[in-house]
């Protein structure tokens, strides 16, 4: 293929780093290249924070699962969906900003997601590697309170950055025919693909642990989604002045 689509095929992720710093230019430079990125109605709804190694950050570490790589990394950033410069830009104008909306709360977040992307690759392509921590979110308020996050401000997720210092292997994903369709959804020949990739996962995890894991793809997705998916997000969402209409 070329270079870039070789680097987006070998992405995995990073959790252990060397001790060797990150410089200040070099986070700007990342961060720049993820303003790049595609932004719906050029909302540009992302706002990043980056959080030094110390208390505060051995606050957020413990806040997300007690995940030790959020204190060792040395790069942390936390990406934020922002409308609340859209309310400084409508006050600028005299205007009476209609929030809350669904759309917006999806267009914000979207534009996290693909501003952090765009992180992540550019980061790679200097040699970097990275995990990104939705775990934040398990103790959410918690962390928007630590960060002084406004109103119309959340914590979409973390992403640690950093020198490897570790070589994992790349993790199989679904087969090219369960998620791309065409013309119309067709889903009739998914359960054969997936039990066939099942396999190339279980065997992925047997590598990766030593034969201490077997577990498949479909597995490990049933197992997680018998349980509550973090019910307090939506109180949470509503508080911060998102998601009610």
């Amino acid at each position: 293929m070329n270079q870039m689509i070789d680097l987006l095929n070998a992405h995995r992720s990073i959790r252990k780093f060397t001790a060797e710093p990150v410089d200040q230019t070099t986070v700007n430079t990342l961060v720049k290249a993820g303003q790049a990125a595609a932004t719906s109605s050029f909302i540009q709804a992302c706002t990043v924070i980056q959080v030094s190694q110390g208390e505060r950050r051995d606050a957020l570490a413990a806040m997300a699962g007690n995940q030790q790589y959020v204190s060792a990394a040395p790069v942390f950033l936390v990406f934020c969906a922002d409308m609340k410069r859209h309310q400084l830009a409508c006050d600028m104008h005299d205007a009476e900003m209609q929030s809350g909306f669904t759309e917006q709360f999806l267009t914000a977040s979207l534009d996290c997601a693909l501003f952090a992307q765009n992180v992540m690759v550019a980061a790679e392509s200097l040699g970097l590697g990275g995990v990104y921590i939705g775990g934040l979110r398990n103790q959410i308020e918690a962390v928007a309170d630590l960060l002084e996050l406004p109103e119309l401000v959340y914590p979409v997720f973390g992403l640690c950055l950093g020198h490897p210092d570790q070589n994992p292997e790349v993790k199989p994903r679904l087969p090219l025919d369960v998620v791309l369709k065409q013309e119309r959804y067709d889903d009739s020949q998914d359960a054969k693909h997936i039990a066939a990739y099942d396999e190339d996962v279980r065997e992925y995890y047997r590598t990766r642990t030593g034969g201490n894991k077997e577990m498949s793809w479909s597995e490990q997705i049933s197992g997680m989604l018998v349980k509550e998916a973090r019910p307090h997000m939506l109180p949470f969402l509503n508080n911060k002045g998102f998601i009610k209409r």
